[in-house]
Parts: C-alpha cells; sequence; structure tokens
C-alpha cells in the first residue's frame, strides 16, 4: 500500500510545476533598449557600404575608375534597398506558405505588425536591419567585377540577384521556410 501511495504522490508532485508554469500569453512591447540597439547595428553597417566598401573597392582601381566605383556601389545598395522595401522583405520574410517564398502580406511594408514575433523590436526596425544586409551583399559583389562591367549590367544583374537569390536564401535561413 505504502508503494501505491507513493507512486500516486510523486506522480501528483511531478504535476504541479505544470500548473504552476501554466500562464496566459506574454503581449509583446517593444523593448527600448533592444530598438536602440538595432538601429545603432543598422547604421554601423550602413556606413561599412557608402565609405567603407566604396573607398576599399576604390583604392584598389586606377585614378581614372574611382568615381566609377564609388557611384556602382551606391547605385547597387541604393536599388538593393528600395528592392527590399517594395518586394524583397516580404518575399523574404512574409507568411510562410510553401516554405520556397514568403507570402505577399507586406508589399512595400505596409502590412507590418507592432513587434516582431519573437523579438522585442518593432516590425519597421527589424525590416531596415535586413535591409542593411540586403544591400551590402551584392554592393561586396561589386569587387568582383570592378574595371570589368558596364554601369547598366552591374546594377541590373544586382537588382535581378537580389530578388532570384537573396531573398528565397533569407526566406530559408531566417524566415521561417523549408
Amino acid at each position: 500500500m505504502r508503494k501505491v501511495l507513493a507512486a500516486i504522490g510523486g506522480c501528483l508532485h511531478a504535476s504541479v510545476p505544470a500548473v504552476a508554469l501554466a500562464q496566459e500569453g506574454q503581449i509583446d512591447v517593444a523593448d527600448s533598449g533592444d530598438t536602440a540597439w538595432i538601429l545603432i547595428s543598422s547604421a554601423l553597417v550602413l556606413m561599412m557600404i557608402m565609405p567603407g566598401l566604396s573607398l576599399f573597392y576604390g583604392g584598389l582601381v586606377r585614378a581614372k575608375n574611382f568615381l566609377s566605383v564609388l557611384v556602382q556601389v551606391g547605385a547597387v545598395a541604393a536599388v538593393a534597398s528600395l528592392l527590399w522595401i517594395v518586394v524583397g522583405y516580404t518575399l523574404a520574410f512574409g507568411t510562410v506558405t510553401n516554405g520556397w517564398l514568403g507570402a505577399g502580406n507586406a508589399w512595400m511594408l505596409i502590412d507590418l505588425g507592432n513587434v516582431r514575433e519573437g523579438l522585442l523590436v518593432p516590425e519597421s526596425t527589424f525590416a531596415l536591419f535586413q535591409m542593411t544586409f540586403a544591400a551590402i551583399t551584392p554592393a561586396l559583389m561589386v569587387g568582383a567585377w570592378v574595371d570589368r562591367a558596364r554601369f547598366g549590367w552591374v546594377v541590373g544583374f544586382c537588382a535581378l540577384w537580389s530578388l532570384v537569390v537573396y531573398a528565397p536564401v533569407a526566406h530559408w535561413v531566417w524566415g521561417g521556410g523549408w
């Protein structure tokens, strides 16, 4: 009889923490410290693109091509940022539908939530942070064809690459796809 009572008591004792830990869902509120850190990090990445990469790649070429490299890096970063705002964010971080791409629920960053699920930063801040990496990735490729490609081809290729390669891979890795 003691063994039976001990077993019942052990089961009751083991089930008590589950009741104590059952709580209402928390309401996500943006944390000002996290938001400030994400914004500072975004500014640092943007500074790494324009003066950093531009001057680095400009130093690798002859003096006559210096301005061309500055314009290429700036244009590629601008086009990638614009594409990210228009369609890239929703393709990478939209609602997961089929695993390949996000749903089109945030075209032009229109239907963003207050706080990104699972984080303590506003979704608009998260979109800005991710945009900086969407912009620096094709800007890094400019160094591969410095002095070798025309301006229009560079910008066109980087725009296409941002939509066809970067957005789906970002969805697969960070956006909950696959």
